[in-house]
């Protein structure tokens, strides 16, 4: 059993398979970064805020003991815009690089046609040609 377990995860499409994930994982801290570094503060130019902290208040909170605000609810639709960017990002690039990979791909040559025998009234005139014999 484990001999058999060896063989499946030393497989070339599983081992591709897990190098792909572990470079993609890196690959979304980059975006990520370039998203909450670049293109979130360049966005946050337009609306005046940083682009994370864009946030709809749904509830106001009360002051506790403490004279700090709690109970307060928001939609954070500016981490959610962000996140959508990154998905973004990294869908884009990475059909780039599968449209990469498939141009590189040989092209498969079609399978030669088989020989064409006889039709099937070619065949049923011999079977008369012989049996008028």
């Amino acid at each position: 059993m484990l001999k058999e377990f060896k063989e499946f995860a030393m497989k070339g499409n599983l081992v591709d398979i897990a190098v792909g994930f572990v470079m993609g994982a890196a690959f979304n801290k980059v975006v990520s970064s370039f998203t909450g570094g670049i293109v979130s503060p360049l966005i946050g130019l337009i609306f005046d805020a940083d682009f994370k902290d864009l946030k709809y208040k749904l509830k106001d909170g009360e002051l506790n003991d403490a004279g700090e605000m709690a109970g307060e609810v928001f939609l954070e639709y500016g981490t959610f815009l962000t996140n959508v960017i990154d998905f973004i990002i990294v869908a884009f690039v990475m059909f780039m690089v599968v449209k990469g990979v498939n141009k590189t791909k040989k092209k498969e040559e079609p399978a030669p046609e088989a020989p064409a025998g006889p039709t099937e009234i070619e065949l049923l005139q011999e079977i008369r040609d012989s049996l008028k014999k």
